[in-house]
């Protein structure tokens, strides 16, 4: 059993803009999910949802002024972004980045390689490949093309989905990984999401907007994100609340 525990994290954005000073988003978040969860966070635009997946996963741009992130006890704030990864830190961009001149295959093994300590033997590591293209409903011919470059969003989405079931993290965050998905991509990743949870009892944070993927990916805590922190948490019952009132409740 694994534990990420978020305590009191306030963080602030360094603006690409040199005139300008920080600006503090999240203002004391406060969170713990365990092995085999699925805790859902929703919310309107700019709340800082989306920070918080940047601030766990260590962009340099996101400061954090207070806090801790614990895995396992361990203040994953103190690592780098591979540290992080390594010890089972996985985060599914809103806007996975493309790479231009790195193909998919090697960038797969050369990640695996670094998070498992040894290059996965070939023969295995291509059999492992295969069935998660297979059931992502990737064609092959993507393991030679250079990452995410000239990707639909929907093909961004499942390689990052692809990524998560070869990686096995302890816990994924998965930010707006509904967005730009057409109904029969949002089933296949929703599916593709739920095979890592249950052959890695593995914790999962989904960051979204909307209800809809958490039909297929059933969290049993949702909580709203409002003004940089969690200001109410409940059931999944509470997904139907906000899909039916909206969030201006929360914003005062």
């Amino acid at each position: 059993m694994s534990t990420l525990e978020i305590r009191d994290l306030h963080a602030q954005v360094i603006p690409t803009d040199e005139n300008a000073g920080p600006k503090e988003i999240l203002k004391g978040v406060n969170l713990t999910i365990k092995s085999g969860e699925t805790h859902a966070i929703m919310g309107p635009n700019g709340s800082g949802k989306s920070t918080l997946s940047y601030t766990i996963a260590g962009h340099p741009r996101y400061h954090v002024t207070q806090g801790e992130v614990l895995l396992d006890g361990v203040n994953i704030l103190d690592m780098d972004v591979d540290e992080r990864a390594r010890a089972g830190m996985f985060v599914a961009m809103q806007y996975p980045t493309e790479i231009p001149g790195v193909s998919m295959a090697n960038f797969l093994r050369t990640a695996a390689t670094a998070v498992r300590g040894e290059a996965p033997k070939l023969r295995t590591w291509i059999n492992e490949v295969k069935t998660e293209q297979e059931n992502l409903l990737i064609d092959k011919s993507f393991s030679e093309r250079s990452v995410n470059d000239g990707f639909s969003g929907g093909e961004k989405k499942r390689h990052e989905v692809l990524q998560l079931g070869l990686l096995k993290p302890k816990f994924a965050i998965m930010d707006e990984t509904d967005s730009g998905l057409d109904v029969d991509a949002l089933r296949v990743v929703s599916d593709g999401i739920n095979r890592y949870q249950q052959d890695n009892d593995g914790g999962i944070l989904m960051i979204t907007h909307y209800k809809r993927i958490l039909t297929y990916v059933n969290p049993q805590f949702v909580h709203v994100f409002a003004d940089g922190k969690i200001v109410k948490s409940g059931g999944a019952e509470l997904a139907d609340e906000l899909e039916a009132n909206g969030y201006d409740q929360f914003l005062n």
